[in-house]
């Protein structure tokens, strides 16, 4: 058995690009990076194909606190007179305890106060957002479907110390 120079493989392959990108996908991917960038130049332009989340006005709001106690009961209090708006034992109010879990999480990223206030807005259209007003972030509840938006607008609803 000769070696490996002595079978010709390396005298076959000398001077042969090997291992290169094949020119059609490299064609096809910048094609879709032209497409891209030119619906959404045209979708800004034009305003076709663009869905756009048009709340309108406030109609009402609500600044509450929402804290979690030593038996992980959650209590939903009203953030000027200190009312206490709603309470949670344990295994109930499962989509208000996990909002909080999250804005806990945010708030932690963020390194801002755990005692600031949240706030609940009825908009125009109907929709429902919670706020941190320490942190900024506002999400629309609709979003996690119509009954757990409900469960911030009953809190939205109890009219003690609400602003219309």
């Amino acid at each position: 058995m000769g070696s490996v120079s002595q079978l010709g493989y390396f005298s076959e392959r000398k001077g042969k690009r090997t291992n290169t990108f094949p020119k059609g996908v490299l064609l096809g991917a910048v094609a879709l990076l032209v497409f891209a960038a030119g619906a959404i130049v045209f979708g800004q332009t034009t305003g076709i194909g663009v869905i756009k989340h048009r709340a309108g006005s406030p109609v009402a709001i609500r600044d509450v606190t929402i804290t979690r106690s030593a038996d992980d009961s959650v209590m939903v209090k009203d953030a000027r007179n200190g009312a206490l708006i709603a309470a949670y034992e344990k295994d109930r109010g499962g989509f208000v305890r996990g909002s909080l879990r999250a804005f806990e999480r945010m708030r932690m990223v963020a390194k801002v106060s755990e005692t600031a206030p949240y706030r609940i807005i009825k908009w125009e259209a109907g929709t429902v957002s919670l706020s941190d007003t320490a942190t900024g972030e506002r999400i629309y509840l609709e979003a996690f479907g119509k009954d757990n938006a409900a469960a911030f607008e009953v809190l939205l609803g109890q009219r003690r110390g609400a602003s219309q």
